[in-house]
């Protein structure tokens, strides 16, 4: 099958078997390992397209269940799709709503046919099915749109994730099938199995099978401790194919992205940049810091000196601490604009070492300057 987004390999570190590649698009060619900004509400809070795109973002996600509630996918549609109504040049990520399966576990009902929702906007009735997901996709617009799937809760009884698994394989020949843009728009396949190897191996096997653009590995970050995740990674990648990439789903913490790297993971997202930003909690070559600490009232150097964000080249911690207590607006985007162009460009310097062959260094040597323990953050 011909894909509109493609996969090619451009070196493997000699030190860490870790990968750079590039992801092409119709909407441009994009480096991995990478880290893709989410922006929900088809917005990265407190920071504008322009910014995201300035900065490297690349791929930018946005949140399939949460834009057909509003403004509806008609309305997109008509605009001409997400990437012009919000103006982002580069490549987007849709996800599939099946995150909602997971977090709104307390108002959905699950059966073969599809999920049954409460609106959180207004108590409505909804119901999401594989093909509804990939018609409200298809309208939306994005380079990647995601099949729809179930993300069980940690920990799961072997019976409950081998069902779960089951329906998630059915549900994403279904999606395969209801896309009306495959010459335009690509699917990722999502791995599920709980933390059991073999329901791993055979999800990933069967996905492999129907021949899908990208893969990605779901169920995870969603409570399980650092090696429970670890182990999930490891079973799903262990039976996908070299020659696509593979996209671990809702991780963002430093030391959890350092390891996908390692771990051949080529796409990582998260929310966590901007929520942590909305705490005044930033993101460091030394580790995370709260920002509203008094030690920084006096402190009139640059929030970090190896990083060349806007905020980092023209403001100083006292500033920045003045803003988070004052609970300033302007404070909110500062600290978004850091912690999102910390991450992308971690993924920036990981892609460096991996290509000087020197990736493992390069991990040992920003996890112990940023003071991790073996727990993590």
């Amino acid at each position: 099958m011909k894909h509109p987004v493609t996969f090619e390999i451009t070196h493997i570190c000699k030190q860490s078997g870790a990968r750079t590649g590039i992801l092409h698009t119709p909407h441009g060619d994009v480096e991995t390992p990478m880290f893709m900004p989410v922006g929900t509400q088809a917005t990265v809070k407190f920071l504008s397209p322009e910014e995201l795109y300035e900065m490297g973002a690349g791929v930018v996600l946005a949140n399939t269940y949460h834009l057909w509630l509003r403004p509806g996918e008609e309305i997109i549609k008509k605009a001409g799709g997400v990437q012009k109504m919000m103006n982002y040049k580069g490549p987007m990520l849709r996800d599939s709503g099946g995150f909602q399966v997971f977090s709104l576990a307390d108002t959905r009902k699950i059966e073969e046919e599809g999920v049954t929702f409460k609106n959180t906007l207004n108590g409505d009735k909804l119901f999401l099915s594989p093909e509804k997901s990939i018609q409200i996709q298809n309208a939306i617009g994005a380079d990647i749109i995601m099949s729809f799937d179930e993300c069980i809760p940690y920990p799961a009884t072997r019976e409950y994730a081998k069902a779960s698994m089951e329906r998630t394989l059915r549900w994403a020949k279904r999606g395969q099938e209801a896309n009306l843009r495959p010459d335009e728009q690509s699917i990722f396949g999502i791995v599920q199995g709980g933390d059991y190897e073999d329901l791993r191996h055979y999800c990933a096997e069967k996905l492999v099978e129907m021949d899908f653009a990208g893969y990605a590995i779901g169920g995870t970050s969603v409570g399980e401790d650092k090696e429970t995740m670890k182990r999930m990674v490891q079973y799903a990648q262990e039976k996908l194919p070299l020659d696509k990439p593979r996209y671990l789903m809702g991780v963002g913490a430093v030391n959890d992205l350092l390891e996908a790297v390692s771990m051949n993971i080529d796409m990582c997202d998260c929310v966590l940049p901007t929520r942590l930003a909305r705490h005044g909690t930033l993101m460091t070559s030394e580790g995370r810091i709260s920002i509203r600490k008094a030690i920084y009232k006096e402190d009139f150097s640059p929030l970090d000196p190896k990083c060349d964000c806007y905020c980092c080249k023209n403001y100083t911690k006292a500033y920045l601490n003045h803003l988070a207590r004052t609970d300033e607006g302007f404070g909110k985007r500062l600290f978004s604009i850091h912690n999102t162009r910390f991450l992308i460009k971690l993924m920036e310097d990981a892609r460096l070492a991996i290509k000087e062959d020197r990736y493992l260094d390069f991990k040992q040597q920003v996890l112990s300057e940023m003071k991790f323990d073996e727990r993590g953050f």
